[in-house]
């Protein structure tokens, strides 16, 4: 099918996009929603300028709509009716493991549209997930974390098996589903460019730490980095 990819900047949609691509789908757009300022994303709290870079280094359109959570599902849809019109899209990616409760608002949203919903990485084990983002070559890094749960110098690290090991001895589930933590991508498969994050540092707003981000560029990927064009 063609398909759109729901889009946060992270890791489950990074891992979602790649395994779509690999079970014979077509991703043709990405789609993102971000603050009423249209500073940030909504999910992650990912600078909205971030995303679109993410979007360029993939070679692939995105979406950003404004949102607030009272007008979410709402603008959710109407993008995915513009998608489907301008792009021909079939299907929606999403990058859920195992919340009952999202899989369902995928679904009928999904119905609500006319688009099929695919769940590429639905019911997997968290260190399966986590040992092909790796293994695949995947770079990324932590955004953001409640406080109480993991301390600053988390933030800003990149997922390697080491980090990894030291986050399953941690309160939190390992992959971050119920927003114990969030990331960004900066490269990796199907990436055509690697994302620098530049100028950085690490701030608390309410109770969450945050990777703020000064500047960032796109760059040439070093060898074996990023997936051939």
């Amino acid at each position: 099918m063609r398909v759109m990819v729901s889009w946060s900047g992270g890791k489950e949609s990074a891992l979602a996009l790649y395994r779509a691509k690999a079970a014979g789908h077509l991703p043709v757009c990405l789609l993102n929603c971000v603050d009423s300022e249209g500073e940030r994303g909504m999910s992650h709290g990912i600078p909205a300028a971030v995303i679109a870079a993410q979007a360029r280094a993939l070679g692939m359109p995105i979406r950003q709509p404004r949102v607030t959570w009272d007008t979410y599902e709402e603008t959710f849809k109407a993008t995915l009716r513009e998608m489907k019109a301008e792009h021909d899209i079939e299907g929606g990616v999403f990058g859920d493991i195992d919340i009952e409760q999202h899989r369902q608002w995928v679904e009928r949203v999904c119905q609500e549209v006319g688009i099929t919903p695919v769940l590429p990485l639905w019911g997997d084990e968290r260190q399966v997930l986590m040992g092909q983002l790796i293994g695949l070559g995947f770079r990324a890094v932590i955004v953001n974390a409640r406080a109480e749960l993991l301390a600053p110098e988390w933030i800003g690290r990149e997922l390697t098996e080491a980090s990894v090991a030291e986050l399953r001895r941690c309160s939190v589930d390992l992959c971050g589903e119920n927003g114990e933590y969030h990331t960004v991508v900066l490269a990796g498969p199907l990436f055509r460019q690697r994302l620098t994050l530049k100028e950085t540092a690490v701030i608390r707003r309410e109770d969450r730490f945050f990777l703020e981000v000064g500047k960032f560029s796109l760059e040439p990927c070093e060898p074996d980095e990023c997936a051939p064009c």
